[in-house]
């Protein structure tokens, strides 16, 4: 028996990779029923389409190079609108806790005194690679894999950090610096490189390469963000093309 969807609380919803129908059932109850959706950029269309007729939509999403969303207004809109009895949706692309500052929200919300329920979302970390056909394990080959984000400025230690498969999230847009940055650090630069682009959608588009090559191979190919870097001898394993020609 599924539970209920109430009124006057907020529910921080993973939204998944893109596609509606990998959504989690409870995602999908919480949205059907909400009031107010605030959602993220990278939120599909084709999820938001989910959302009741009559549900306001407030975009608070922001991409590379535009500045972040003030978290305590944000949090402040969604309370009020719960405390008119609301159910609010909080979509954030993926899992809300990877990389989606779910968190902080979640704090803030509660500092607010508004009842909250987090809904977990498959991420794009795991739903990217799997979609293009990429295993982050495999026995043999890769038994380990590390997910970091690659926001410029802000990249991982890559001198310190190894593991057999690395996914790289939100590095797209500058990934010639990112892969330089690895290949100095002392990665390998013919370690295999994929780049998956809007996953598990329609659109999505991928290309491979060695790490060295693979911000030119992916400017060849005009395959571009929102897409996420998986990096490690998994993304050179042969991909036969998933079944709707979502394959590379």
């Amino acid at each position: 028996m599924s539970r209920p969807v109430l009124g006057g609380r907020v529910y921080l919803v993973g939204a998944g990779p893109g596609d509606p129908e990998l959504l989690t059932l409870r995602a999908a109850a919480v949205l059907a029923a909400a009031g107010a959706v605030f959602h993220d950029r990278l939120v599909s269309e084709e999820v938001l389409g989910l959302a009741p007729a009559g549900a306001e939509l407030v975009d608070v999403g922001h991409r590379a190079g535009e500045a972040a969303p003030d978290l305590d207004l944000v949090a402040a809109q969604m309370a009020a609108r719960a405390r008119r009895g609301m159910v609010v949706a909080r979509l954030k692309g993926g899992d809300p806790f990877v990389f989606g500052r779910g968190f902080e929200e979640l704090q803030r919300l509660r500092g607010l005194g508004v009842p909250c329920e987090v809904v977990p979302g498959l991420s794009s970390a795991l739903a990217a690679p799997a979609a293009a056909g990429i295993p982050v394990t495999h026995r043999g080959l890769a038994a380990s894999v590390a997910i970091v984000a690659g926001h410029p400025g802000r990249e991982a230690d890559w001198s310190r950090l190894r593991a057999d498969t690395l996914v790289v999230l939100m590095g797209a847009s500058h990934l010639e610096g990112l892969s330089r940055g690895m290949v100095g650090a002392g990665w390998d630069p013919a370690t295999p490189a994929a780049l998956v682009a809007a996953a598990t959608t329609a659109r999505q588009r991928q290309v491979g390469a060695p790490l060295d090559r693979i911000a030119r191979a992916a400017d060849a190919a005009q395959v571009g963000p929102p897409a996420v870097l998986v990096v490690g001898a998994a993304a050179a394993l042969p991909t036969p093309s998933p079944a709707g020609g979502r394959g590379r």
